[in-house]
């Protein structure tokens, strides 16, 4: 099994009916299968490329190939990890696949990243080598790669990637390498799907992001639970709108899809009305976004023209999923809107499926699943009981990762002294089981010692027929500590004041404590690289308009 040319025993869609048949296979292995069994299928589309299953598999291995070939040039050592700087499409896939070919640690870093972002994640996992495109998001990707040598000295390789597959690899001098094609075995020389073979980051909306360990054993046991969620089979058509680096791009777009021997739909850089588009041409059936993304969906022309029938689920989350506009979305397309609950580091802890009621699926993250154990924490680290809790979850089970990349004093965070995994939320369980986020933490605004949730005033400042897009953050002050702050889109462009706002949350009965005291109107809300709103920008875009 995993040679070059042997298949396996299993078809299109048996992920869907007999999952326990897919424990021991690595993604790289399945690639390689459906480049045997079924060469000329589609496993990648964007709006200008069609991939088969045999042209992803040859992407990985020509990168593979390069890989090998600084290897073996730099001696007969362990391979050192490899920064992966892609867009979201194919070729990101295909590196992660070439890095576990060729025994290499593969570093996902968000397309959106900054220099001091790239810098900071290469240098923390020591990468030799980094693998990207000639350009990115737009821009030239020279600049950064001599800035990022400038910084750190580093990379000392470059492999270029562009959209076909195509492979150039450089030194540090710009001088070009010549490498050889191979054909690479399936299975990795050094990792199986248990150990750790890929390093990815926070999210990043608040400094600095720390390197998460993943396996592929615990995205494929995610992927298998999402497939139960949304009753998903390999007739399924999928959008992966969600940056491909982090938890939610690997289960929609690197692993769920290859279980199956589905088509997946990518985009190099998110357009709504582009993402409309392909979700009308390709008659996608099952669309994984962020809930900034499908808010704009929803505020575009093309949206509602287009036809979006076949539609059957949206998988949702990154941050609060507002109530109005996920039923919003099930009205006009038809859609299941489904979530999980959970993160980057804990896999998932709770879901919500297509056979739930709307109050559960719209208004909670679902229930807990049965194989990840939720306790909840008060503010001082005590055990909430009983059967309604509120709180900071900590979990334990089978989905979590294995903690962060050499980072002990970051750990010490992460983990109870007992070996639970912190998430850094807010959340309510009832007494059924089901969650509901209150709010992060950091996004618990304390004016004059009331705790007042910003994902709760977001929901009500959302309402108002104005507005777009809000994010809501706490702004200092002398008197109360913090006062609450509505960062806010309009559909006009118009001005919105704070006294305005507040007559009109009013006039809709919301609690005093709940309306924002200032109101600053931007362009645009600042996306952090996996696609969240970046609330330490907002913040800082606040502090600066308020001053």
């Amino acid at each position: 099994m995993g040679n070059i040319t042997t298949t396996l025993d299993i078809a299109v869609g048996d992920f869907a009916t007999a999952p326990e048949r897919f424990a021991d296979l690595s993604i790289s292995e399945l690639v390689r299968h459906w480049a045997l069994t079924i060469p000329d299928h589609l496993a990648f589309i964007t709006p200008e490329v069609r991939i088969s299953w045999a042209g992803y598999d040859a992407t990985a291995d020509r990168i593979a190939s390069a890989l090998s070939a600084l290897a073996e040039r730099d001696g007969d050592g362990e391979p050192g990890a490899v920064a992966l700087y892609l867009p979201d499409t194919m070729v990101f896939h295909a590196a992660l696949i070439a890095a576990f070919r060729t025994g290499r640690i593969a570093v996902g870093i968000g397309s959106r990243s900054g220099i001091k972002e790239v810098a900071h994640l290469t240098t923390r996992a020591d990468c030799r080598v980094l693998v990207t495109a000639r350009t990115l998001r737009g821009q030239d990707v020279a600049p950064l790669v001599a800035e990022l040598r400038e910084r750190t000295g580093g990379p000392e390789y470059v492999v270029y990637v562009d959209d076909l597959g195509s492979v150039v690899v450089e030194d540090a001098t710009g001088t070009q390498i010549e490498v050889a094609d191979r054909r690479f075995e399936a299975t990795s020389p050094r990792f199986g799907i248990r150990d750790v073979s890929m390093l990815n980051s926070t999210s990043g909306t608040t400094g600095l992001p720390k390197l998460v360990t993943q396996t592929e054993h615990r995205w494929i046991a995610f992927s298998e639970v999402a497939r139960r969620a949304g009753n998903i089979t390999g007739d399924d058509v999928f959008f992966g709108a969600v940056p491909a680096p982090f938890g939610f791009g690997l289960w929609t777009s690197h692993f769920l899809p290859a279980l199956l021997g589905a088509p997946n739909v990518v985009l190099e850089r998110f357009s709504a009305d582009t993402m409309i588009d392909l979700l009308e041409r390709e008659r996608v059936t099952v669309l994984n976004c962020v809930s900034t993304q499908f808010k704009m969906l929803l505020r575009s022309d093309r949206g509602r023209d287009a036809d979006l029938g076949a539609l059957r689920a949206m998988f949702t989350g990154g941050e609060a999923v507002p109530y109005s506009e996920a039923l919003a979305f099930e009205e006009r397309t038809g859609a299941a809107v489904l979530q999980f609950y959970g993160s980057n580091e804990t896999g998932a802890v709770s879901v919500t499926t297509v056979d739930d009621d709307s109050d559960t699926r719209l208004r909670t993250c679902g229930y807990v699943l049965d194989n990840m154990q939720v306790r909840v924490f008060d503010d001082a680290g005590v055990e909430v009981l009983g059967n309604e809790r509120r709180g900071q979850p900590g979990v334990n089970g089978p989905l979590m990762c294995h903690g962060y990349w050499d980072d002990d004093a970051a750990n010490a965070e992460l983990y109870t002294d007992d070996g639970w995994m912190l998430l850094g939320d807010i959340v309510e369980i009832d007494a059924t089981g089901r969650v509901r986020v209150v709010g992060r933490k950091a996004d618990i605004i304390i004016r004059g010692g009331k705790n007042i949730s910003a994902v709760e005033v977001e929901e009500f400042v959302r309402a108002h027929p104005a507005i777009t897009m809000v994010a809501v953050i706490g702004v200092r002050d002398e008197l109360f500590g913090e006062k609450v702050c509505a960062v806010v889109v309009t559909s006009d462009g118009r001005e919105l004041t704070a006294p305005e706002l507040a007559a009109w949350l009013g006039a809709q009965g919301v609690t005093r404590e709940y309306i924002p005291e200032h109101v600053v109107v931007v362009e645009d809300l600042p996306l952090a690289p996996g696609g969240k709103v970046a609330k330490a920008a907002v913040a800082a875009i606040a502090e600066q308009r308020l001053r």
